[in-house]
């Protein structure tokens, strides 16, 4: 069932919205050759902690998986597409990696969530494609997402955005709303029919994330129970907003 936030709710997760962006940028400068996984974690926990918030990904347990997500932050590196687990003590970015940081906090009673994806020092011409590629496919979905318009008009837009790059979506992970929960309802695809799905309106709040492969667009998912890698090994990118539908268009919530 979706449910609609108000007014007054919007505005709380503007707040929150606006706390995560700053705390991702603060995280990006840190991702360098040699940094470990878990020193970003550490860093996303102190930061929303002194900020007053709670890490909105820390012990959520999606339905299906046999135990809570064990970190605030996600960081997946080069061939894992999302959910990478920061806690590791072997996980130390490398020169040349390109690396997504992926978190949600909780802000007076309410979730945002974001994801950029960045170069580890200096990264070939390929993965500089892709991070941009996602990128632009992210801004894409967000300008398709107007009131009135429907799920399936950002879907088509990203896709389409994705399609004459040779790149690939990754299959079966897809964008959703937020606010009361980690994951609510609607379900929102990289790839869709215009005119098709949910209406969006005043009062929605979704988070859009194209995932984007170099290869193939299969995956699966490690024996860690999270962590989603490419089937093929290829590298892959994730751009994410937090976005408000509103009467007069939509407010990019995580910026």
């Amino acid at each position: 069932m979706i449910r609609l936030k108000t007014p007054e709710e919007i505005e709380i997760l503007r707040e929150g919205g606006k706390r995560l962006a700053e705390i991702l940028s603060i995280l990006v400068l840190k991702v360098l050759p040699g940094v470990l996984a878990f020193e970003l974690e550490e860093d996303a926990l102190r930061l929303i902690k002194e900020g007053g918030d709670k890490p909105a990904f820390l012990g959520y347990r999606p339905q299906g998986t046999r135990r809570p997500f064990p970190a605030a932050l996600c960081v997946s590196i080069n061939d894992e597409i999302v959910h990478g687990i920061p806690n590791e003590a072997e996980k130390i970015i490398k020169e040349g990696d390109i690396v997504s940081l992926d978190f949600g906090i909780l802000h007076r009673g309410l979730i945002t969530d974001a994801a950029v994806t960045i170069p580890a020092g200096i990264i070939d011409n390929e993965s500089k494609r892709l991070i941009e590629t996602t990128r632009k496919a992210l801004d894409i979905g967000i300008e398709a997402a107007q009131p009135g318009n429907t799920i399936g008009d950002i879907g088509a837009a990203i896709s389409q955005a994705v399609k004459p790059t040779g790149f690939t979506l990754a299959d079966d992970l897809v964008g959703h709303g937020v606010g009361y929960k980690v994951h609510e309802d609607p379900y929102v695809p990289n790839f869709g029919i215009k005119g098709k799905g949910e209406k969006l309106v005043p009062g929605l709040v979704i988070a859009l994330e194209p995932m984007v492969n170099v290869g193939k667009p299969a995956n699966k998912i490690l024996s860690d129970g999270y962590t989603i890698v490419t089937r093929d090994g290829s590298r892959s990118a994730h751009f994410e907003h937090t976005i408000a539908i509103t009467e007069k268009g939509n407010i990019i919530l995580t910026q």
